[in-house]
């Protein structure tokens, strides 16, 4: 990896070898950064004006025989490379979805981080902002509407061209969930009763399809207008696409708003722009099951992060044993759910 003060030079150097774009890296500075992923902000002078851009750096994946969940403040999922995760967006782009668009996808050569590069698109993220800011009352009627179509798009999105998708069923993601929660130590009797509800209600019958699996306020850039561009496409994989509406009408991702679809609109017109654009009816109930094993799934993500140590077994942060303790919350809503 290299260092910050070379990480400009070596970026322009990347991005003219795989993208032939010829510049100057300015403006850089870093976003976020973590244990899965580090985000920098950038533009790129060129003799045709600045282009704004996005520097996305992930570690390389570790070799696995199954699925192997790793961490992410999101709940935990079989996880894509840097690679595979801009495919799936060029892909999905393809096929009319507002995903990021790659410029250039970075290997062993350009002495950094594996990554990728996108075009950097201006908006909201901060989900009590998209939910809550006055400015964005407009988008907010006309987001439900939005999700459902895009969903479709996603959902018809093909697959053929992306062999590295995993193919989980619902039994298949509750093995991978319950042997998290059985390597944790951690006993409880509400995550038990949940575990033993989901497997009680799995589906038997649905339609494969690529599903992103984390499509949820917060994970969407928007504007006065509306949705203008869907982010984090690590966890993608291929399922029942229902999954994705269950997920974006968990209460935990709709951050204090009232409406049920991310808290910025109604589920009724998320389920009926769904159908309008993919010709296929929504399912309530699996929806419904959906919503709930993703409440559980981020219920035992809850105690992961919080159960976590360093090498010398203190825990790891503060802030992880603060998440840790909302392990209730998603129970809360699990319990309230199923009972409804």
């Amino acid at each position: 990896m290299s260092g910050v003060h070379d990480l400009g030079p070596r970026l322009a150097s990347a991005l003219q070898r795989h993208a032939g774009l010829n510049g100057r890296v300015e403006e850089l500075r870093r976003l976020t950064g973590g244990a899965t992923k580090t985000t920098w902000s950038f533009d790129l002078l060129t003799g045709d004006g600045r282009q704004p851009m996005i520097l996305q750096q992930t570690p390389a994946r570790l070799p696995s025989s199954g699925p192997s969940p790793g961490p992410s403040f999101g709940p935990c999922a079989p996880k894509l490379d840097a690679a595979e995760d801009a495919r799936v967006m060029i892909a999905a782009r393809a096929h009319g979805v507002p995903a990021p668009r790659v410029v250039a996808i970075l290997d062993v050569h350009d002495g950094l981080d594996r990554g990728y590069v996108t075009a950097r698109v201006e908006g909201e993220t901060l989900g009590r902002k998209v939910v809550g800011d006055p400015a964005l009352a407009v988008a907010r009627a006309a987001m439900a509407a939005q999700a459902g179509a895009i969903l479709a798009a996603i959902h018809a999105t093909p697959t053929q061209q992306l062999p590295f998708l995993q193919h989980l069923s619902p039994a298949q993601e509750l093995a991978v969930y319950g042997d998290l929660l059985e390597r944790t130590g951690f006993r409880h009797p509400a995550l038990e009763f949940a575990l033993q509800w989901i497997r009680r209600h799995l589906p038997t019958a649905w339609r494969d399809a690529l599903v992103h699996s984390d499509f949820r306020t917060g994970n969407l850039i928007v504007g006065p207008e509306g949705i203008r561009c869907v982010l984090d496409w690590e966890i993608a994989r291929i399922g029942d696409p229902m999954q994705d509406l269950g997920v974006l009408c968990m209460k935990t991702w709709r951050f204090g708003g009232a409406p049920e679809a991310g808290g910025f609109g109604a589920r009724d017109d998320l389920y009926a722009a769904y159908e309008r654009a993919s010709g296929v009816p929504v399912d309530p109930a699996r929806v419904r099951f959906w919503e709930a094993f993703s409440n559980l799934k981020w219920a035992i993500g809850c105690v992961r992060r919080g159960l976590s140590v360093r090498g010398d077994g203190s825990p790891a942060s503060v802030e992880l044993c603060a998440v840790g303790r909302r392990m209730e919350e998603p129970l809360w809503d699990f319990f309230q759910l199923i009972e409804g």
